[in-house]
């Protein structure tokens, strides 16, 4: 109850720009010190800041699915391009619901067939149109806000099928936290993934790095490669080599 009632405070704070204390206790029917503790969380977390009575939504990390496309549009490309060329023939690939991720298949090679489970609409439109692709679709409810599918059952789809490779994406990366994301249901397709693929692959532009969201569904030290448009600080070069994450920078 509680991630669910942050991540509401989160996205009604983002909605509304700025936003008293009080309109928060009133609107979400806790205390005061309640709204405090969960304003603190999220400040913590970089995705708002704290004024005197209220607090503002951080615009840099809280941008709208759909705004998100026009900033940054170079690094993504070249974030995509690097991204897919690691995918080989006949793999069974997954890639991530993201505005760098669903830009692979408009690079990768027309000729290579392979396979690729994916819950993004975008990324299902894109390959509807490429007959050298297979496609399987994960999660059987359409969350308009990231333009993807969740929600998978026991049986789900991820577990029948033995994915080479995951091209994933993430709000927030950080050494402690990992790679985070803030929605609960995205969340768990994440987390399945995560742990079936042979090998993860995260692409996250350098703005995502020192940063992290309500839920972790991978560490780290699980990315075989790390794939971003700039050189990381020494802290994260050390680590990763300590644990055998490549860094590949499309710089």
């Amino acid at each position: 109850m509680k991630l669910k009632r942050i991540q509401k405070i989160e996205r009604y704070i983002y909605q509304n720009g700025s936003v008293s204390l009080d309109e928060l206790c009133e609107t979400f029917s806790v205390s005061k010190n309640t709204i405090r503790r969960d304003v603190n969380y999220l400040e913590e977390n970089g995705n708002l800041k704290k004024v005197y009575g209220g607090v503002l939504a951080n615009k840099t990390s809280l941008i709208p699915f759909e705004n998100r496309t026009i900033q940054n549009q170079e690094k993504k490309q070249n974030i995509a391009h690097v991204a897919a060329s690691f995918i080989e023939e006949n793999d069974l690939v997954f890639i991530d619901s993201g505005t760098t991720t669903r830009q692979m298949l408009e690079v990768i090679d027309n000729n290579k067939s392979f396979t690729v489970l994916t819950n993004s609409l975008d990324i299902i439109n894109a390959v509807a149109g490429l007959n050298n692709i297979q496609l399987i679709i994960v999660g059987h409810t359409y969350k308009r806000g990231t333009q993807s599918f969740v929600g998978i059952d026991e049986d789900d789809t991820i577990n029948r099928y033995n994915i080479n490779k995951a091209f994933m994406s993430a709000t927030g990366v950080s050494i402690k936290h990992g790679l985070t994301n803030s929605d609960i249901l995205e969340t768990e397709i994440k987390k399945h993934v995560a742990k079936r693929a042979g090998e993860l692959y995260l692409l996250a532009d350098s703005s995502k790095f020192g940063k992290s969201t309500l839920l972790t569904y991978a560490e780290l030290t699980d990315v075989k490669r790390i794939i971003t448009n700039e050189c990381l600080s020494s802290e994260y070069v050390d680590y990763c080599s300590d644990h055998n994450t490549i860094i590949e920078c499309s710089k």
